[in-house]
């Protein structure tokens, strides 16, 4: 596909990224003359210097045959002008990344209508919302849902004392009646797409499938549920902190937002009624300690800079903080964090690029089924997918044990209807299935994809 992204910052060069590596041809435009030579160094694109809302720059990019035109900058006005320019100069489909919480209410769905946008983007509201899940399952280290959150999948870290450690996984659902699957485990650095032979060790990464009325449920089963988060702390006046903010004060949690800007924090007293607003440097130990962070249920660092979320977070760590919860754009310093103890992170470039890469590939399916949601997983070696079975996918009604999948790949989930089934053998895909896959360092378009 022939696709335009407009803002070579952080979410558009990771967007960017991802679609070169599948195979798209890519066009960068930047008024920042320094990002796009970075993206020229590395990525063999054109890329074009200007303003995306200049009609100019837009036909030099021939925009008319553009299949597809993202908008990602800074500025949600600039996004929103260039995205209606280049629909109306002939781009087929557009992207448009609107993260001002005064986009983001009741007028979001008119602007998309007005602007004739294929999809709205909000990085930092989409990140809230992942945390708030986090925040609500304390344990979990990562929570993915699917077919409108009937569907979950669940990632968490083994402890020496899980009583899952040492058990094959054919076992599992014997010892512990409950609706799950074990369907990826990273143990080190590598990932396994594991059979029922399987056996737990601590220490492993593991991702697991389940209705969502059950995820709670086996935490408790397992002795791994801990109380909801009631007391959380958030370094950072983002937008994303205001966002977490306003879903958990509408359940009755306690929020404290550590800020030092004087503006910010200003704005945050007036529309955030009820959180506790703090006026100080959080990369200041003893600031965090006199808001009183050692007695928090949960701290969230949100600021602008991964190192100081990371350093931040280690310090809440070491201060029996029992849920920590760190933002880390930068891709490279995921591991580095993960070895120093960091295992809840979060990273908004990641949750756009996946979001970006589902629609470019529901685009492009249309072969046995339509692509629903994506996620990468496990240090983006797993994408875990959901489709919807059409009427033409030509292996309706075939029992699962008599279809022939490709090695590493996984049938984790089918929901028809209200009824969510975790497959056996004998279960069978039928037409309007929400199936959920799971693939190990392959790409899946298309349902088809998934067999020999």
């Amino acid at each position: 596909m022939r696709i335009i992204i407009v803002g070579c910052g952080k979410i558009g060069t990771t967007m960017l990224s991802s679609l070169v590596d599948e195979g798209h041809d890519v066009i960068a435009i930047d008024d920042d003359p320094l990002a796009l030579q970075k993206i020229s160094d590395i990525y063999d694109i054109m890329c074009l210097y200007g303003n995306g809302a200049d009609s100019d720059i837009l036909l030099e990019a021939d925009v008319k045959e553009a299949d597809l035109f993202a908008a990602v900058t800074g500025s949600d006005e600039l996004n929103m002008l260039s995205c209606f320019l280049a629909k109306r100069m002939g781009a087929k489909h557009t992207i448009c990344r609107i993260r001002n919480p005064e986009y983001n209410d009741q007028s979001l769905s008119f602007l998309r209508q007005q602007l004739e946008l294929s999809l709205s983007i909000n990085p930092e509201l989409l990140a809230a919302k992942e945390i708030f899940n986090i925040l609500k399952l304390p344990g979990a280290l990562n929570i993915e849902t699917f077919s409108r959150r009937s569907f979950e999948m669940i990632e968490l870290k083994l402890r020496e004392d899980s009583p899952l450690v040492g058990i094959p996984l054919s076992g599992l659902r014997q010892k512990y009646k409950a609706s799950f699957l074990v369907g990826v485990v990273r143990r080190a650095t590598e990932i396994h797409i594991p059979d029922g032979n399987f056996v737990l060790q601590a220490g492993d990464h593991i991702g697991i499938t389940a209705p969502s009325s059950e995820g709670e449920r086996f935490f408790k089963m397992l002795g791994m549920l801990k109380k909801q988060a009631r007391n959380v702390m958030i370094l950072g006046g983002s937008h994303t902190a205001y966002y977490l903010a306003k879903m958990l004060l509408s359940i009755g949690t306690r929020v404290i937002i550590v800020e030092k800007d004087h503006a910010r924090c200003k704005e945050f007293s007036e529309e955030l009624h009820g959180a506790v607003i703090i006026e100080g440097d959080g990369s200041a130990q003893e600031v965090l300690l006199e808001e009183g962070l050692s007695s928090m249920d949960a701290f969230v660092a949100l600021t602008g800079m991964d190192e100081e979320n990371i350093l931040i977070s280690i310090f809440a760590t070491a201060q029996k903080v029992p849920q920590v919860i760190t933002k880390i754009n930068r891709g490279a310093l995921n591991s580095m964090a993960s070895g120093l103890g960091l295992d809840c992170i979060i990273s908004p470039r990641k949750i756009i690029s996946d979001r970006v890469c589902q629609y470019v590939r529901a685009l492009q399916s249309s072969d046995g089924g339509e692509m629903e949601t994506l996620y990468t997983l496990m240090n983006d070696k797993v994408e875990a997918l959901e489709f919807i079975v059409s009427e033409s996918f030509p292996h309706k009604n075939v029992p699962l044990k008599d279809l022939s999948l490709k090695h590493n790949i996984l049938i984790a989930g089918i929901i028809r209807g209200r009824k969510t089934l975790l497959p056996a053998g004998d279960d069978c895909i039928m037409a309007n299935d929400h199936v959920i896959i799971l693939a190990k360092e392959q790409r899946v378009t298309s349902l088809m994809d998934i067999f020999k």
